[in-house]
């Protein structure tokens, strides 16, 4: 199973389509856990045995448990039995955890000086957050890394339906593992989990109210880089470009009379407006705009857009157009170097 791609899938507009009596039903579904769970001991391109403890698994959530959902479990490396546990989502929507796991706080990452796209190598990350709290990173919703589904209608979710599973299978992984139900708990998570990590504390604290078991400790979230408003994030990007010197007080100032400041649903008979966001898209195109200070590169065609065009991480669109690259850029090409995870993950050892 492929653990990225989400083509195969319904679009997310049929999201939608849902029931409310599904939602009712994930939601009185008892906590009896079926699971799938396996004590991993060494990885592929990863030198030795794991200086940590990994584990891995299944937890099926929703109406029948017809949705099975993937995780990977780092013992802390400190005092596992008293340091904080986090549960970790990755945004996209429709990212695996892999990504947050590998490239920004696990405890192993690529090794780019020994890796090929073929051959990718794993080394120790010293700076990992496990060295101070156990951390669950989960793929969700399915369909997203090696989460999946047992009928097509259980693909269908939103975030609504997405925080309900992510709460039902929290429930259910602490009752599996008890030893940690004490423990303070974080949730943390990135991009366009913003929106959706706080629905989930927000679920937790309610079934805490109401007696709901287990108890769960909570203690707070935190948000990376996080999506909250779509029209405030949007609209706030000018400004940042402006306060940071990338755009001129003049194109700022004409770009602000003409657009009201409003440049996500511009009127389109507005053309003074339109002309001004066209300047403001021409003089950021060499700018890679989830990382002002990280260099443009143009080998990663699929992830170039304008200045409002979403950019999901899915790196099925973009492996085809680098497979045949004779060599990455390495030095600052953040995006470039996803493939290596693209490789590993599907690798039969894997």
């Amino acid at each position: 199973m492929k653990p990225w791609p989400l083509s195969h899938l319904q679009p997310w507009s049929l999201f939608s389509k849902f029931r409310l009596f599904s939602v009712f039903l994930l939601l009185v579904v008892s906590l009896e856990v079926t699971e799938s769970r396996f004590l991993v001991k060494s990885l592929p391109g990863l030198l030795g045995d794991l200086p940590f403890t990994l584990e891995t698994g299944y937890i099926g959530v929703g109406e029948s448990d017809d949705v099975q959902l993937f995780y990977y479990f780092i013992e802390s490396e400190g005092d596992p039995k008293n340091d904080p546990l986090m549960l970790w989502l990755t945004g996209g929507p429709g990212c695996s955890a892999l990504s947050g796991l590998l490239y920004e706080i696990g405890p192993f990452t690529i090794n780019y000086a020994n890796s090929t796209l073929e051959k990718p190598m794993l080394e120790i990350n010293p700076h990992s957050w496990t060295k101070a709290a156990s951390i669950i990173f989960l793929d969700q919703p399915a369909g997203s890394g090696f989460s999946y589904a047992k009928t097509r209608e259980a693909y269908i979710t939103n975030d609504t339906l997405s925080t309900l599973q992510t709460y039902q299978f929290l429930r259910k992984w602490l009752v599996d593992h008890p030893t940690f139900l004490n423990n303070p708990l974080y949730l943390g998570s990135d991009s366009y989990n913003g929106i959706v990590l706080p629905m989930i504390v927000q679920e937790i604290y309610n079934g805490n109210e109401i007696g709901e078991g287990p108890h769960i400790n909570i203690k707070g979230y935190l948000l990376g880089n996080p999506l909250t408003d779509t029209s405030g994030d949007y609209n706030s990007r000018i400004p940042f470009a402006h306060r940071t010197g990338l755009l001129s007080d003049a194109i700022y100032k004409s770009t602000e009379e003409n657009c009201y400041g409003e440049h996500l649903n511009v009127d389109p008979n507005n053309s003074l407006c339109i002309h001004d966001l066209q300047v403001v898209d021409k003089c950021l195109e060499r700018i890679r705009k989830p990382h002002i200070l990280e260099p443009f590169c143009d080998t990663f065609n699929a992830l170039k857009s304008d200045l409002f065009r979403r950019v999901l991480r899915s790196l099925d669109k973009t492996a085809n157009d680098m497979w045949s690259l004779p060599q990455l850029q390495i030095q600052g090409c953040r995006a470039d170097n996803y493939l290596y995870s693209y490789t590993w993950a599907n690798s039969r050892n894997v």
